[in-house]
């Protein structure tokens, strides 16, 4: 606690310039403001046409298979863009650069959900990626940029609501739209505070102007390779598990793509003297550490927002707006939580409240490792609340701590690699689950066989129960009613190895928590200047 006094005694005095609270402009404000909507708005968006992927796919007359490139090709453009925007954005001004790919996301908003079939789709939505992913690594920015170290963490609480409130709120707000009034409105859904956005941008942000000269002095290898390289890995894991990953030979040759890619990315961006990204960042303790707890947290929390509809629509036969209410307990707490994590990080140092936020959010997947054939709606409650905890309490103070010390003239390379991290922890992890949930599927199928055995006398006797049901029931013919009783039996015990292999998806989510706990032993508090920061 001594040690502690000196501290606080410091942070109080540099208070006393707490006045300079006002120095912060009501325009600043409304331009980060401006600049977070727009990034929860894109982080919404994936999530928001998951949850109605069904309805799309049947109303463009796309096969299962096919739809899913609806969400690919979002998901590649926006791992693409996003550590691309700090570059372009000083090239093309942050105004004129923000503004226009805010408009334009709008623009493809209506026009998704004009689309006719599957390639206008496609094409639509990559486009959309590539304008909407450039609103979340700029919020970052502005926030890192913008605002003085005493007000950032109230700018990244505000981001923290685009990186883990849109993904817990996006089935919910989707799976609404999509029941009661169709799927094209989970498009225009966009409109209205895509508006607001753009209005607020247009006023706040200031002009500078352009320095079209730097594109002569861009960093195109690494723009290249960067773009191939992440291209094919995003494909990798978003078409992997469908594809029976090296069993395919497109598989195959898009890993090797992006293997040659992204080691040639780096060493480019290793030994180049103008660097698109500087990945000498990672060498930073706290940067390096808060990179890998991040992504780490991307796993989690997008994989937990995968998993969770794919165990109610397959085990429950829950449709969209109810799984859509079941998730809403993921999110809700958070609106409320979220913007009290500043006051938490005076009271606390920030790396105790991520600390806390990891261990109530691994808590929650660990409280669902235990799932039986009636587990729904309200025995995931406390857990979705435990998880909304979690999640509320990681993000902000992560953000700051890992930032923490960041030059202004590192802030894109900072806000890109961050935000890219997260992104490609989610598709990891999507992709890790998809494989672990098929394989352990088929483990516990062949584990339960074992003993559901026609050599079994229970197995016997359950049979003849189930094949004079059917006979009961209508059915005329012993053999037809015999083999409709094995089918049965056989659906029991795939249902029930399905709910087996879920219960073990929620235990690596819970796992790859605890490394991330790990990761966030290694950062050191942040100096003097930061700490006075977190107040």
């Amino acid at each position: 606690m001594s040690t502690l006094q000196p501290a606080f005694n410091a942070t109080s005095t540099a208070s006393i310039p707490a006045p300079a609270a006002p120095s912060v402009p009501a325009k600043t404000w409304i331009a980060v403001i401006g600049a977070t909507l727009g990034a929860f708005m894109a982080v919404l968006n994936i999530q928001i046409v998951n949850a109605s992927l069904a309805d799309i796919q049947g109303a463009i007359g796309a096969g299962i298979d096919d739809g899913g490139w609806i969400s690919t090709s979002y998901l590649i453009a926006e791992i693409v863009v996003i550590p691309l925007s700090g570059w372009l954005a000083q090239v093309f001004s942050i105004r004129i650069y923000l503004l226009t790919n805010a408009i334009l996301f709008l623009a493809l908003s209506a026009a998704c959900a004009l689309a006719q079939d599957l390639s206008q789709m496609i094409v639509l939505r990559a486009i959309q990626g590539f304008t909407g992913g450039v609103l979340i690594p700029m919020a970052f920015t502005l926030i890192i940029t913008l605002l003085p170290r005493a007000k950032q963490p109230v700018g990244l609480a505000l981001f923290a609501l685009s990186a883990t409130f849109a993904p817990a709120i996006g089935p919910t707000i989707g799976g609404y739209l999509t029941e009661n009034f169709g799927w094209q409105y989970i498009f225009y859904v966009n409109l209205v505070p895509g508006a607001i956005m753009v209005g607020m941008l247009w006023y706040a942000l200031e002009a500078t102007p352009m320095k079209l000269s730097l594109l002569r002095e861009g960093d195109w290898a690494g723009i290249v390779t960067m773009a191939i390289g992440l291209s094919a890995l995003q494909t990798v894991l978003e078409e992997g598990n469908k594809d029976d990953w090296f069993g395919s030979p497109f598989i195959v040759k898009l890993s090797a793509i992006a293997a040659v890619a992204l080691t040639a990315f780096l060493i480019i961006e290793l030994t180049v003297k103008k660097p698109l990204l500087n990945l000498r960042l990672l060498v930073r303790r706290n940067f390096g550490f808060g990179m890998l707890a991040n992504f780490l947290l991307g796993i989690a929390l997008y994989g937990s927002v995968f998993i969770l509809p794919q165990y109610l629509s397959r085990i429950q036969g829950y449709n969209a707006e109810q799984i859509g209410m079941v998730l809403a307990w993921t999110g809700l707490p958070q609106l409320v939580l979220i913007p009290l994590v500043p006051r938490l990080m005076q009271k606390l140092d920030a790396r105790i409240v991520i600390g806390v936020g990891f261990v109530l959010f691994a808590a929650s997947n660990f409280m669902n490792i235990y799932m039986t054939n009636d587990y729904a709606a309200d025995q995931l409650l406390w857990p979705n609340i435990v998880r909304a905890i979690g999640q509320a309490l990681v993000m902000a103070p992560l953000s700051a701590v890992a930032t923490a010390g960041i030059e202004a003239e590192n802030a894109g390379s900072a806000s890109g690699l961050f935000n890219m991290m997260r992104n490609l922890g989610g598709a990891v992890g999507i992709a890790v689950l998809q494989t672990v949930l098929t394989k352990r599927e088929q483990y516990h199928s062949n584990v339960l066989m074992q003993s559901v055995s026609i050599f079994e006398q229970a197995t016997r006797t359950r049979l003849e129960q189930l094949t004079q049901y059917f006979i009961n029931h209508g059915v005329l013919d012993h053999a037809d009613a015999a083999h409709r009783a094995y089918v049965a039996i056989g659906r029991v015990v795939q249902k029930q190895a399905y709910i087996l292999a879920f219960s073990d998806t929620f235990y690596l989510l819970g796992m790859v928590l605890i490394v991330a706990l790990l990761a966030v032993l290694f950062l050191k508090k942040p100096g003097q200047t930061s700490a006075g920061g977190a107040h």
